[in-house]
């Protein structure tokens, strides 16, 4: 007999600390979860792999797979920078027997709730505040002032989507963050 693939679904605004907390929550065995790689037509980051840290497609060939229903989910992000869930990638992460751990933008949390509903949890990391949002993000060094102040100015927005999600974490302290996220998840699978 299979077991019923639970789906994590962690949402916040960039820089919150979301992939630092997916990271550790697929580090912990016992929550027996795997990563679902998302796509992007965004150009990768020096430190990031294609098929690891994301698929990266060109925007023609994001737009063509959208015409041919490929996705789970998709959403432009940024005029012409795309994201999204390939269905392809979720058939390999249920073939595994794996509970699937989505990083995805707050449209995209909220979507993947409500196509798999109750087989799934959504989880809202929350900066302490908009000024330490904008710290973290200063500090990463890795976008000019212009596409900086983008995503200050969508993570605002970003923001007023939290009570939609089934919990909230803030992240204040990541180690206190980290073990909320992880008794959240251990509850709703089973894996306590």
């Amino acid at each position: 007999m299979t077991k019923e693939i639970k789906i994590i679904i962690l949402s916040a605004p960039s820089g919150a600390g979301k992939s630092t907390i997916a990271n550790e929550i697929l580090a912990d065995e016992t929550l027996k979860c795997s990563f679902s790689v998302s796509a992007t037509s965004r150009s990768p980051r020096a430190h990031e792999t294609n098929g690891e840290h994301y698929y990266f497609l060109s925007s023609e060939t994001f737009r063509e797979y959208i015409e041919k229903d490929l996705f789970v989910e998709w959403e432009e992000v940024y005029a012409g920078q795309y994201y999204g869930t390939l269905k392809s990638e979720l058939d390999r992460l249920t073939a595994a027997q794996r509970n699937i751990v989505f990083d995805v933008d707050v449209k995209g949390g909220i979507r993947l709730k409500q196509i798999f509903g109750e087989r799934a949890l959504s989880m809202f990391i929350m900066p302490p505040s908009s000024e330490e949002l904008q710290n973290r993000l200063r500090k990463r060094n890795t976008e000019c002032e212009e596409s900086l102040q983008k995503r200050l100015k969508r993570a605002e927005e970003e923001l007023s989507f939290a009570p939609m999600f089934d919990i909230v974490v803030v992240n204040d302290d990541l180690g206190q963050a980290v073990a909320e996220a992880k008794k959240h998840i251990a509850m709703f699978t089973g894996t306590f």
